[in-house]
């Protein structure tokens, strides 16, 4: 299979875990049966490759998440990121483009897109592996997965389909989000959920990219990107394509796009340092600070707890905390790169405090800031650092100072942590200059 895993979102509805680099996808909420904790995109590329191992599976993403993704996915999965955020039309050609020149996908061949934060079980990916082997066969140009619904819902759109053969129909109509009771009606029509799913030959595409975008090669796409169409790939391809088919798909299906949604797949009521007494019902916490939350008589509440705020809100109100969200003026406290983490414990006027984390064998860029001096405290493992060219071993314990224009990194032996303070009247992640290490 040659799958485009889309990779987006801005990381609202579950604040406050998740913020605008550290997306829903990349919450580690969920637990496999060794009792390590994985993300949304783990998950999902761990049963992509359960089912098909020789799969070809490229991520498309913003710039802000492709540290985030090498992180849980490691240095070698295969990213196409995009210069800016155009919507699913111009990064879906982006991606095919990539696939087609840089990984010598055929024209002939079938592509397969889908969200990278369904939450689903095997037998999704036996259907991906059936609707890319119909967009092989080429009886119709596109071919969908719809989600069987099960309860008449508000929140997504359907397809509409003529009569069905077998699993498979023609599709007939989609309608937008509706109310309840068009919902209803939409569910007597055999209607299915738009799930995001899309098959189709790798030539089509690149067709569609000539027509409506005006480039269908890699470079002309990355060049021209920002001066592309904000356009999803519904509205600009789905809705328009008159040669079009769906296969009806009944197995489990979830949009974990709110708190209350998530915590119905989690395994435990309580992550991190938390107590529920035993007169809770239905509650969930979820505590990433290293103190601990105790919570004595509630029902159906939700506790969320990070260096980015704490959010306490009934299951039923959890849906709407978008907008009151949108209202918070806060830096990202917390990021994952492909070299570790890093978590910000404090802000003054003229100061930083962050705990860093540097997974084993990585490094950080080879950089200096002009505007502020920096303070390493080694709290754990073993590095060697570079200051100014000098190397110099280093271990639990031991205080690097390095002022404002030297350049200077860290390379880390074991897992290493340390406890950086940044110091200057201008704290500015943009003051930062890289170079080749010496």
């Amino acid at each position: 299979m040659n799958i485009i895993l889309l990779s987006g979102g801005s990381g609202k509805r579950l604040w406050p875990l998740s913020n605008d680099i550290r997306s829903k996808q990349f919450l580690k909420l969920f637990r496999r049966e060794d009792g390590v904790y994985e993300s949304m995109v783990q998950r999902i590329y761990r049963q992509i490759k359960t089912v098909d191992e020789r799969s070809n599976i490229t991520i498309t993403t913003s710039k802000s998440q492709i540290s985030t993704l090498h992180n849980q996915l490691g240095a070698e999965v295969n990213i196409c990121g995009e210069p800016s955020r155009r919507d699913t039309f111009p990064a879906i050609a982006l991606a095919v483009a990539y696939l087609h020149e840089k990984q010598n996908v055929g024209v002939n061949e079938s592509v397969i897109v889908c969200p990278v934060d369904p939450y689903v079980n095997e037998d999704y990916f036996h259907a991906l592996k059936r609707i890319g082997n119909l967009a092989e066969i080429g009886s119709t140009n596109l071919t969908l997965m719809g989600i069987e619904p099960t309860y008449p819902s508000e929140k997504y759109g359907y397809i509409i389909p003529e009569i069905y053969q077998g699993a498979l129909s023609f599709v007939k109509a989609f309608e937008e989000k509706p109310d309840l009771e068009t919902a209803k009606e939409y569910l007597k029509l055999g209607a299915l959920w738009n799930g995001g799913v899309f098959a189709f030959c790798l030539k089509y595409l690149l067709e569609k990219s000539q027509e409506l975008l005006g480039f269908s090669t890699y470079e002309e796409l990355y060049k021209n990107y920002q001066k592309l169409e904000k356009i999803s790939f519904d509205y600009a391809v789905v809705e328009k394509e008159p040669s079009i088919q769906v296969m009806r798909f009944s197995g489990q299906w979830k949009d974990l796009g709110t708190w209350n949604t998530l915590t119905e797949e989690m395994s435990e009521p309580v992550i991190g340092k938390g107590v529920l007494n035993e007169t809770c019902e239905n509650t969930n916490v979820i505590n990433e600070l290293n103190i601990p939350v105790l919570c004595m008589g509630l029902k159906d509440i939700i506790v969320s707890a990070s260096s980015e705020g704490v959010l306490v809100t009934t299951k039923e109100q959890s849906s709407y905390i978008k907008p009151y969200v949108d209202k918070f003026d806060q830096a990202v406290m917390f990021a994952e790169k492909s070299w570790g983490s890093f978590r910000i414990l404090d802000v003054e006027d003229e100061s930083m405090t962050i705990k860093v984390t540097l997974n084993a064998g990585h490094s950080m860029n080879y950089h200096s800031h002009e505007l502020r001096d920096e303070v390493w405290t080694i709290t754990k493992g073993s590095a060697v650092a570079v200051l100014n060219g000098k190397r110099r071993k280093i271990g639990q314990g031991d205080v690097i100072t390095i002022p404002a224009g030297h350049k200077h990194t860290i390379i880390a032996e074991t897992l290493v942590q340390l406890i950086e303070v940044q110091m200057g009247q201008e704290l500015n992640v943009l003051d930062k200059k890289k170079y080749d290490l010496e």
